[in-house]
């Protein structure tokens, strides 16, 4: 297949560029003729592996998929003389609730997950490159490996890429759909066919990953941003945003807003233009309470926030987590209590059972909030709850799935503990067996453990 390739434009909203829902993705011809491949192109036969992880490291592009490591520093952790094979893995799994962004990426410009996980490849000479992507995203599966078809039949992935002595092979691989596989390591295990476990590190999976061998692993939306920085380089792609942390972001607003969506915006625009300008702004007959700004796995901020710029470094020193920058609205008409009972709900069903914090003590938590909005609350539930929380910190649990879990409580109690006393104060459980501790949770009366 011949297809003509054109360097694309710089462009202030480059990840979205080639995205429109309407007309869906773009066919090979259509997006290399946009810009699509070029920087594959460029990168394979006119620059060195090195020369390419060095302009992305000069980017300081830190990672979109919650931990915001950077990405520059993560490939050069792989050793130059580290053995081959050598494996990417593009992370899509996105399981965490309120968090759709990659979803949007991959079903709307597949050809542009390909050529970044190529390129990225290319940097780190890996030979095969996985994307790992949850099992429920079907319509993104079939678009992305007829995206990778033409590929291969334009000479874009396989052997001799572009013309050049580098071959790479590009596998798309269904997650098995729990939320732990979004843990790297876990997420390698479940790609070799295993338990998805974290795993003990060191070693990291820049020195045994899959297979046992040397790996990296990036978010969807990380990859994305790798062709773009290397076309205009790094100071073109810091010039895009309001933060020094530099580039777009994809911002995605979920709950009782009048536009939920996501949105390619500049990395540091405010937590009100986000939800008041491009989410429209509370729905009539509510307002805001509160907002996870990350995430299911951030911390509440509150409106006072709203003015602060969406990035990691202001949201971390607020006291939260900037994460996916997908942000879950908390109305003045939403129940806290039982917002948080669902949010640990859906950690405890998520936990590999591995360690005993995160095994035991989520399912506790979810017992005891479902006591307190079945009106069966007892005096000390909220300070247990607050233990419980307390050992699920960083340190405590084998991986950052409890830490995560964590944090919606632990903020929740920081500023809505008034809602949690509302419903102790409202038990239905006679105070004879309140002080015995002996009532049930769930609905009706009953004893309890």
């Amino acid at each position: 297949m011949n297809v003509t390739l054109n360097r694309p434009d710089p462009i202030a909203t480059p990840l979205t560029r080639y995205c429109e829902p309407k007309r869906g993705p773009l066919g090979i011809v259509e997006a290399a003729n946009g810009g699509r491949y070029w920087a594959l192109r460029h990168a394979v036969t006119e620059l060195t592996p090195a020369q390419v992880a060095d302009v992305v490291k000069a980017s300081g592009l830190r990672g979109r998929g919650g931990a915001g490591f950077p990405t520059g520093m993560k490939w050069g952790l792989l050793a130059a003389d580290a053995p081959h094979p050598r494996y990417l893995v593009v992370n899509g799994d996105e399981m965490e609730p309120g968090t759709f962004k990659d979803r949007y990426l991959l079903e709307n410009d597949p050809h542009g997950m390909v050529e970044g996980a190529l390129v990225a490849a290319y940097a780190i000479q890996a030979s095969t490159a996985y994307i790992f992507i949850r099992g429920e995203y079907l319509l993104a599966e079939k678009r992305l490996k007829a995206a990778i078809h033409e590929a291969y039949a334009a000479g874009f992935a396989g052997k001799n890429i572009c013309g050049s002595a580098w071959s790479c092979e590009v596998v798309v691989h269904m997650s098995g759909g729990r939320y732990i596989c979004g843990e790297e390591t876990a997420l390698l295990n479940a790609l070799e066919g295993r338990r998805a476990n974290p795993r003990a590190k060191p070693p990291f999976p820049t020195v045994a990953g899959l297979f046992g061998q040397p790996t990296i692993v990036n978010n969807v939306e990380t990859i994305y941003n790798v062709p773009h920085i290397v076309i205009h380089g790094a100071d073109w792609w810091k010039g895009l945003a309001r933060s020094p942390e530099g580039g777009t972001k994809m911002y995605g607003v979920s709950g009782k807003v009048k536009r939920p969506g996501v949105w390619e915006l500049p990395l540091g625009v405010t937590v009100r233009e986000v939800i008041e300008g491009h989410a429209g702004g509370m729905r009539d007959g509510v307002k805001l309470k509160g907002f996870l700004p990350g995430g299911a796995g951030t911390d509440f901020l509150t409106p006072a926030h709203l003015d602060l710029m969406a990035d990691y470094a202001t949201i971390r020193d607020a006291g939260s987590r900037l994460g996916t920058a997908t942000m879950i609205i908390l109305d003045d008409q939403t129940d806290v209590v039982g917002m948080v009972l669902n949010l640990t709900k859906f950690f405890a069903q998520e936990s590999c059972g591995f360690c005993t914090p995160c095994r035991d003590g989520l399912p506790r938590a979810e017992q005891i909030l479902r006591a307190m909005v079945n009106r069966q609350g007892m005096p000390g539930d909220i300070e247990d709850v607050a233990k419980i929380s307390w050992l699920l910190r960083p340190g405590m649990t084998f991986c950052a799935l409890a830490p995560g879990a964590a944090e919606p409580i632990d903020s929740a109690l920081k500023y809505f503990r008034a809602d949690f006393e509302r419903w102790i104060a409202a038990s239905t459980i006679p105070a004879a067996q309140q002080s015995e501790g002996s009532v049930a949770y769930g609905a009706g009366a009953g004893v309890r453990p």
